[in-house]
């Protein structure tokens, strides 16, 4: 029988998981989590405090030891019960997912899939973490390296994907064998809360995994951050915020990987696939609504089949359903806040007054919600300010270009690199515009580049570090050398 909504609501903690505990903030303070289909509050949750914040570090740092010392057997065992947890519970984190931020059923369901398979890829990488053995070029001593835990991690999680982006930090943490205080964002910290529990109950012991919630993320992350006890730190956000952070970081020189913004272009070529890359560009543009560092933010389109393009991309956008994500048939739900919606919506003036082309939407849709119907702007002037800063909703800026080398300068003239898109048939010219694009990742005739089997990052203002793949563990290693004389 499926769970209702205020069943589920009430069954998720809302306290902070602090050395296997859950308690309310040393404050007693609690703050509201809304819904942003229609801003009704679905529940409060405690609001932590920096000494709640030390608290769950000292759990951290207390378990570190004999979680380090745990046989990664037993790691991935516990990975791998987790994976199979946060399956069988599927439709209730997908419902709580779209609940508190927003994005349609459909969607929350593929992120819970994609945010498992971390779990379930780490719980495999647990038991191949490798050293090496090898004779000097002397022949005087033995070289041994070996891989140990970095220690305590603090891990701050975006509010938009609110399951993956923990999963995909948490896995590899665990599988390494590091432990880790959780900070969720305060607007979806619900998913991450029945995370929390479900690995509680695949078997983590206590200390290993603690959550904080609040709404004074600078007040509670700060002092951790400056604390020696802590050992790495790792944030997916925004670029000025992730300045913030690596600059704290200096002082007890930690560990640290940033995931940060991205400015994707989506290139189209004249030999392309039209039909494809407008499959393409949804998939790109529309996941999440728009609310992805690696949605498609800047398409440049090839002048011979750019007007094709924008037509069949405008009809497709204008065809999508918006609405409350819980409803069947909606494809494009709210944006997460008023704020959010009042910057895309900025974007969009910016760029008509500059003398883009509206095609398609253009605006807010009335009534309660922060929702922005699906756009499509044509003929976008180089200096728009939604080419140089991340749209973050359902807008596509459609520009044109007229050679390969213009199209490959357009798209790296930015500060940001995590993800571009190609589309062309030519497979030499798929190795030449990847080589030349600045940026960490690069998806050719597709419009999905995100795979727990990959290397997830980017360069630039985009951060540094990678999560995922065979790399994804190693950001939670130290590598430690023993010369051993013969």
């Amino acid at each position: 029988m499926a769970v209702t909504q205020k069943a589920l609501i009430d069954a998720v903690p809302t306290a902070l998981l602090i050395g296997g505990r859950w308690r309310e903030a040393s404050g007693g303070g609690r703050f509201a989590v809304d819904d942003p289909a229609t801003g009704a509050t679905l529940t409060t949750c405690a609001d932590a405090t920096a000494e709640d914040g030390l608290a769950a570090l000292a759990a951290a740092h207390e378990a570190q030891p004999g979680w380090a010392a745990t046989p990664p057997r037993e790691r991935a065992e516990i990975l791998r019960a987790a994976f199979e947890s946060v399956t069988a519970h599927a439709d209730e984190l997908a419902l709580l997912m779209t609940l508190e931020m927003g994005k349609s059923l459909t969607e929350s369901r593929g992120e819970v899939t994609y945010g498992a398979e971390f779990l379930r890829w780490f719980s495999e990488e647990a038991v191949r973490v490798r050293g090496s053995y090898s004779v000097a070029p002397n022949g005087a001593t033995r070289l041994l390296t070996m891989r140990q835990p970095v220690g305590p991690v603090l891990m701050i999680t975006p509010w938009n994907f609110p399951l993956a982006m923990g999963t995909r930090k948490i896995g590899p943490a665990l599988a390494a064998g590091c432990t880790m205080v959780v900070k969720p964002a305060a607007e979806t910290p619900l998913t991450m809360l029945h995370l929390a529990r479900l690995l509680q109950e695949a078997g983590v012991p206590a200390g290993v995994l603690n959550v904080v919630t609040t709404t004074d993320s600078g007040g509670v992350c700060e002092p951790l951050i400056r604390d020696p006890r802590l050992r790495k730190l790792t944030f997916t956000g925004s670029t000025a915020v992730g300045r913030t952070l690596v600059a704290q970081s200096a002082e007890q020189l930690l560990r640290v990987s940033m995931e940060l913004g991205g400015n994707a272009p989506f290139l189209v070529f004249e030999d392309a696939d039209v039909d494809a890359a407008v499959d393409g560009a949804m998939l790109a543009k529309m996941r999440n609504i728009g609310e992805a560092c690696t949605s498609a933010n800047r398409f440049f389109v090839h002048e011979s089949v750019a007007a094709e393009f924008t037509d069949k991309l405008a009809a497709r956008m204008a065809a999508q359903t918006v609405g409350k994500g819980t409803k069947k048939g909606v494809e494009v739900g709210p944006l997460i806040t008023a704020e959010a919606r009042e910057k895309v919506h900025a974007l969009v003036t910016d760029a008509i007054e500059r003398g883009a082309r509206l095609v398609t939407g253009g605006g807010p849709v009335e009534g309660r919600g922060h929702f922005y119907t699906p756009t499509v702007l044509a003929d976008v002037p180089e200096d728009s300010r939604c080419l140089a800063e991340e749209i973050f909703g359902p807008v596509a800026p459609v520009s044109t270009f007229a050679d390969e080398d213009e199209a490959v300068r357009r798209a790296n003239a930015t500060e940001y690199g995590l993800v571009g898109y190609v589309y062309t048939r030519d497979q030499a010219r798929v190795l030449r515009v990847a080589e030349a694009m600045e940026f960490g990742m690069v998806g050719v005739n597709t419009g999905v580049v995100s795979n727990p089997a990959a290397p997830f990052g980017g360069v630039k203002a985009s951060g540094f570090g990678r999560e995922g793949g065979a790399e994804g563990i190693e950001e939670y290693l130290e590598v430690k050398y023993v010369g051993l004389a013969t």
